[in-house]
């Protein structure tokens, strides 16, 4: 992101900062369930192994290895003229001992102690972590960023030597091609790469402001996605092994074995690594490259929000940025903590179904539309070969005027069309909690009109006027590119000099 794009995207960067912020509140309790699972696994065997513990009931069923109470035949069971659907152990561990889950929203329960402490926990990490802003993260994700290519190797070599891997691997190389011509797949898709790419999120707009001048920034925005991609479809490799392993145990086809969300996390994975020797070493890997992932993401979102915060305070705030950063975490640390209650995985999951889907694409397609056709696409691209020493493609000029707000329209409308409310298993959410999830969806989308009004109704002139002084970017940029103009104007005079002495 240039420094001129960037001044004008701070007109947007307000609805950034809110949804990182929204984000940050849930996604630290993924990082607690991530510790609570880490700290359980330093066990002789993992406690999710058997259905011989304490919270485990009358319909839990162990299906793989030598203990194996599995029927395929038989889904149900009837004890006492109440029948319910079998689980596995994995399954009761993570809703009767790690969430302690009610019966809806309505239900929020008690706090879980244990889940408090590991949201403090992950919150401490993260403060220790961003306590000196971009100088510490920095370092930091040296070790955020690389250890999990370690874990993720450890893992494919153990999952490829699995029986039924390959049958796990083919399956996700082989396309479907009937899924391929559903539309609807190919939305999910694209709201996926915003969300795994971070773009409209804040924080690559964010990192990038601390960049030098001259950064290559054309080099990263090629970069980014494709080691995101490239590192996603690695990741595949060790998923997929270790379902193909999971369903050759169960006997069971490899689709049978698939889940989503927090289940494929919290459930499936450890129930697969339950079954391996030396069970609790895996798991230990396992989680703990979780929690190394989970902080990079959580590292981006928090640096826009603490950053956006602080900076808007001015020079006195930027001089406290410890104090606020330990503010800003206690403060975010309380407002998650409906997500630990015995009903918390219902406000996580309405949390991150509204937070995370719409507002991020309304956001995406008012930047890509105040970049092309208010900034000006021609313009951006002089701040560009301004920068980086050279004119990008035409193709990007394309893409930034038509296919990218295209597709974001397309995406957005079939959202909006195909929506359906949140459930979580059978259990269907209330009104007002749907209605919730709406709100705050819309809260990010608020400073949009707000910021444009203000920004009008302060600035000297006409109507006219006004609009395209907004349009420009700020005084600070325009002396940046003075500056640079004249420096360039120097070196040519000097080499022209020098040219003639040597003549």
């Amino acid at each position: 992101m240039t420094s001129g794009a960037y001044d004008m995207n701070i007109r947007i960067g307000y609805g950034m900062v809110i949804v990182s912020g929204i984000c940050c509140i849930y996604y630290n309790v993924i990082l607690a369930w991530t510790l609570y699972f880490f700290g359980m696994s330093f066990q002789s065997e993992v406690p999710w192994k058997s259905c011989n513990n304490d919270w485990n009931t009358e319909w839990c069923v162990q299906r793989g290895g030598e203990n194996s109470t599995f029927n395929e035949s038989i889904t149900e069971l009837t004890v006492e003229n109440v029948t319910k659907k079998l689980v596995t152990p994995a399954e009761e561990f993570w809703e009767f001992n790690v969430l302690e889950i009610s019966k809806g929203i309505e239900h929020p329960g008690s706090v879980r102690w244990q889940l408090v402490l590991c949201l403090a926990g992950a919150w401490v990490i993260t403060f220790l972590c961003l306590c000196k802003g971009v100088k510490s993260s920095g370092k930091v994700v040296y070790v955020t960023a690389t250890l999990p290519y370690l874990m993720l190797t450890i893992l494919l070599i153990r999952g490829a030597l699995l029986p039924g891997a390959i049958d796990g691997v083919i399956f996700y190389l082989k396309p479907d091609f009937n899924r391929l011509a559903d539309f609807k797949v190919w939305v999910e898709a694209c709201l996926q790469i915003f969300y795994s790419v971070g773009v409209a999120w804040g924080g690559l707009i964010t990192m990038a402001s601390f960049n030098r001048f001259h950064h290559n920034c054309y080099r990263d925005a090629l970069m980014i996605p494709l080691i995101n991609c490239g590192t996603s479809f690695y990741a595949g490799f060790v998923v997929f092994s270790i379902i193909g392993f999971m369903a050759k145990e169960a006997n069971l086809p490899v689709d049978k074995v698939i889940t989503s969300g927090p289940g494929l996390v919290f459930v499936a994975y450890p129930e697969a690594i339950s079954r391996l020797p030396m069970s609790p070493i895996w798991a230990v890997l396992f989680f703990l490259m979780l929690l190394t992932i989970g902080l990079d993401t959580q590292f981006g979102m928090m640096e826009t929000l603490s950053t956006g915060l602080i900076e808007s305070g001015g020079k006195y705030l930027m001089k406290k940025r410890m104090l606020c950063t330990a503010g800003i975490c206690i403060v975010l640390m309380l407002l998650g903590l409906p997500c630990i209650t015995n009903g918390g995985v219902y406000v996580f999951q309405v949390l991150d179904w509204y937070s995370a889907a719409v507002p991020v694409a309304v956001l995406a397609l008012s930047e890509c539309l105040v970049i092309s056709y208010v900034y000006g696409a021609e313009r951006l691209y002089g701040d560009i070969e301004m920068m980086i020493g050279y004119r990008p493609t035409s193709l990007w000029k394309y893409c930034w005027y038509t296919v990218t707000p295209l597709l974001l329209v397309i995406c957005l409308i079939t959202s909006l069309v195909l929506y359906k409310p949140p459930k979580y298993g059978d259990y269907e959410y209330p009104l007002w909690a749907t209605n919730m999830g709406w709100c705050l969806a819309a809260l990010p989308l608020i400073p949009l009109p707000v910021v444009m009004i203000y920004g009008i109704l302060t600035t000297k002139g006409t109507l006219r006027e006004r609009i395209a002084h907004l349009k420009k970017p700020t005084d600070v940029w325009e002396r940046a590119r003075k500056k640079t103009q004249n420096v360039d104007e120097m070196e040519e005079d000097n080499s022209n000099e020098l040219m003639e002495i040597k003549s």
